[in-house]
């Protein structure tokens, strides 16, 4: 893969005011090597506990977890890979990046699964391990103020797929992530915060945190359960 997801689907002035060193995560993996990172999440999943037998069922496919807690260790690994969605062998692979996000809870190890591709209608996130769950994802780079640098993703679009076909949720129910990624250059590490937040219920679950980034060989991978 010569050029990323991100880079197949989000226009080249709007990739250009990127921070010079977010280019390196939202770029393409060179083949041979892996993206790792290692950091800690000050918090991590939401403190509504009615919600937690859902996030329980969401948890068995590597999406979200029933917990709330601060100051997780965490570790980050993206891989280039190609990703077919929906039933049958008949279509294309499409260039993506696969993301294990791995979190050190209290109760154990879990880890988060996603694989961003390159749609036909832009970026799609496909989460968990069977990517039942997508986000059409609409990318932002503010060139001035406080978030100038830093890539903004935020869901258009949110589909599940069941009985073989994709299933788009109406507005007026559909949850909606805002992904921020920025880089902070006094303290020399990538911050990361993630909203999933729904019409009139607010936020239903969140992580923020900070971690070091690169890109090594590949020595193969080194995952969580």
């Amino acid at each position: 893969m010569t050029r990323s997801p991100y880079e197949l689907t989000t226009p080249p002035e709007v990739l250009a005011r990127l921070h010079p060193r977010l280019r390196t995560y939202f770029g393409a993996v060179p083949p041979g090597h892996v993206g790792r990172g290692e950091g800690v999440f000050a918090v991590v999943g939401t403190p509504r506990r009615w919600l937690w037998p859902l996030l329980a069922l969401f948890a068995r496919d590597a999406v979200m977890f029933p917990v709330w807690e601060r100051q997780v260790p965490f570790t980050v690994e993206n891989r280039a890979a190609r990703v077919r969605r929906g039933p049958g062998t008949g279509r294309e692979a499409r260039p993506a990046v696969r993301a294990h996000r791995t979190f050190h809870f209290r109760s154990g190890t879990r880890t988060m699964v996603d694989a961003i591709t390159a749609g036909p209608d832009g970026l799609v996130d496909n989460l968990g391990r069977r990517g039942r769950v997508s986000a059409l994802l609409r990318a932002e780079v503010d060139a001035t103020g406080p978030d100038a640098g830093a890539l903004r993703l935020v869901s258009t679009r949110v589909t599940f797929r069941a009985l073989g076909r994709d299933r788009r949720l109406p507005a007026v129910v559909s949850p909606r992530v805002t992904l921020v990624e920025r880089f902070d250059d006094e303290a020399d590490r990538q911050r990361v915060s993630l909203v999933l937040s729904a019409p009139v219920l607010g936020t239903l679950y969140r992580y923020e945190g900070a971690f070091r980034y690169e890109i090594v060989p590949d020595a193969g991978p080194r995952r969580g359960r």
